[in-house]
């Protein structure tokens, strides 16, 4: 089974070419080639969390990793689902930001 990206579970409508991309912006999360592959997802897909600028609440960008983790990331859905099916590989927000820093 394909494992989902954050737009494709969340259906935003926020990746490239979505319906709502025009409207919204294209996610940062669905941009971020850095982190493409992690947690098998395409670009930041399936790390959402650590990817400042996302719009998981609507029209409001959310801020830096630990504004987002501490509040909303924490309880999110998407977020438990991936952290359960990657067990006991999955990887930690801040393992995820210093690779990404390492990437350039």
């Amino acid at each position: 089974m394909k494992k989902q990206n954050c737009w494709e579970a969340k259906k935003c409508g926020r990746e490239v070419n979505g319906i709502r991309a025009d409207e919204f912006g294209v996610c940062p999360a669905a941009e971020e080639g850095r982190a493409d592959g992690i947690h098998e997802g395409v670009n930041a897909g399936r790390c959402c969390w650590v990817i400042a600028g996302t719009l998981c609440k609507g029209a409001v960008a959310q801020g830096s990793y630990m504004e987002k983790f501490s509040g909303d990331c924490q309880k999110c859905d998407f977020y438990a689902s991936v952290k359960r099916e990657e067990e006991p590989n999955f990887k930690i927000g801040l393992s995820i930001m210093k690779e990404l820093r390492q990437k350039g």
